[in-house]
């Protein structure tokens, strides 16, 4: 059996991402909301044309793959949905029940499973199953910042706005992950990378021109600041893109909710930083939430092979 591509990337998607989080506390301090989201999408898009462009022309030399009809569509309906899913879990964070909102957005890869047999026809096993149960568990348990939350608890936090704005963001996140694998499945190459990079160069401009557009509109002031923060946003913008490079690569080479369940391991590499680096403390709540999410990532790769 050949090595699947999918699970280095996602691996590797998950460590990125908690990477570039940490770093992208920094310039959220003097942004807005949608000027620090611009940031992610302005300075990441010449790395991801210039991946595209490297592994076109330099690493994988090919013809110029085709491009399906409803390409430019799913990819400017992936873009959207990942402002508007950003957007909507920072709403949540804003509503008094910073826990309840954000466990509430972790259910992105039970709804990502349920979106992708619907509308891709993409079939799971027992185990992945189990193992989404087991991993959308112990972040939420993760989510709760040591915050002793029972399931009743929980159940009677969908009263709260906070959960609505969580469950809401999962949702469109789920969505964004339904509609990059869409796009992908319209660039007519085999090659997984290629339609991948293909597919981050266009979402990733659109991205650009969507929220750069809007910050032009309605928050002009920030313009200057997003320029100004060209160091430490130039970072944010290359491991974004180096970051869904590999998610890409992960969704087209994978049904989508194996590679967001393998892909929770993000929060291991982002309570590592924490504590190695930033010296914080880990509660033991968290150690068995990272139990959890581990024991969900062995049994989706065993329901995998």
């Amino acid at each position: 059996m050949t090595f699947p591509l999918w699970l280095p990337a996602t691996l590797l998607a998950g460590a990125l991402q908690a990477w570039r989080t940490a770093v992208q506390r920094r310039v959220s301090k003097t942004l807005s909301v949608n000027a620090a989201g611009l940031v992610r999408y302005l300075y990441g898009a010449p790395v991801a044309v210039a991946m595209m462009l490297a592994y076109q022309l330099l690493i994988a030399p090919a013809a110029v793959p085709a491009l399906g009809r409803w390409f430019l569509p799913f990819c400017a309906l992936g873009g959207l949905a990942q402002i508007v899913a950003t957007n909507l879990l920072l709403m949540a964070f804003g509503e008094r029940n910073f826990v309840v909102g954000t466990a509430y957005s972790k259910t992105e890869a039970v709804q990502s499973a349920v979106l992708s047999i619907v509308l891709l026809g993409d079939r799971l096993s027992l185990p992945t199953w189990l193992g989404i149960g087991f991993g959308v568990t112990g972040v939420m348990v993760l989510s709760a910042g040591g915050k002793r939350m029972t399931p009743a608890e929980l159940v009677r936090a969908l009263g709260q706005l906070a959960a609505r704005y969580g469950i809401a963001s999962g949702f469109v996140f789920a969505l964004t992950t339904i509609a990059i694998r869409a796009a992908t499945q319209e660039v007519a190459t085999p090659d997984h990378v290629r339609a991948a990079l293909v597919v981050l160069a266009v979402t990733v401009v659109l991205q650009t021109l969507m929220q750069g557009g809007y910050l032009v509109w309605r928050e002009r002031d920030q313009v200057a600041k997003v320029f100004a923060e060209w160091r430490v946003a130039g970072q944010v913008g290359l491991m974004s893109s180096v970051a869904s490079a590999c998610w890409f690569t992960g969704f087209a080479s994978a049904p989508v909710a194996l590679v967001r369940i393998v892909g929770q391991v993000e929060v291991a590499f982002t309570m590592g930083f924490a504590h190695f680096y930033l010296g914080e403390r880990t509660a033991k709540s968290e150690v068995a939430g990272l139990l959890l999410v581990a024991i969900g990532v062995v049994l989706a790769l065993v329901g995998a092979w």
